[in-house]
């Protein structure tokens, strides 16, 4: 399995980015992608999180009603859109998938930044 995320870059605090994460090496059928996103000195922190089969989604408090997780199965791609983003919200977003039988996940994409200047 490879993710390749892409996507991030420098916004001003207000502004929006989508990250897309492309996944490759064999079907995703039950599978769960996530997203995450670390600072530097803190640890790995859950942002978002779609199922491949039905697209039932999962988000951290701290950016509900702000960022979108979206998956388009056609491309094998994940999204995270995000919106009204904060300086707080900058990080190394990474994308991940696990195994549906899996209580972790089980495989990692290399990280994009995101900076979000106030």
């Amino acid at each position: 399995v490879q993710l390749q995320a892409s996507g991030g870059g420098y916004v001003q605090a207000g502004g929006s980015l989508r990250l897309s994460c492309a996944a490759s090496g064999r079907t995703f059928t039950n599978w769960v992608m996530g997203w995450f996103r670390q600072t530097p000195g803190k640890e790995r922190e859950f942002v978002a999180s779609i199922t491949w089969n039905w697209g039932s989604t999962n988000y951290a408090d701290s950016v509900k009603g702000r960022f979108t997780i979206s998956r388009d199965s056609a491309k094998n791609t994940v999204y995270l859109q995000m919106n009204s983003l904060k300086p707080e919200d900058t990080a190394v977003y990474y994308c991940a998938a696990q195994r549906g039988s899996s209580n972790s996940y089980n495989f990692w994409g290399q990280g994009t930044q995101v900076t979000v200047s106030s």
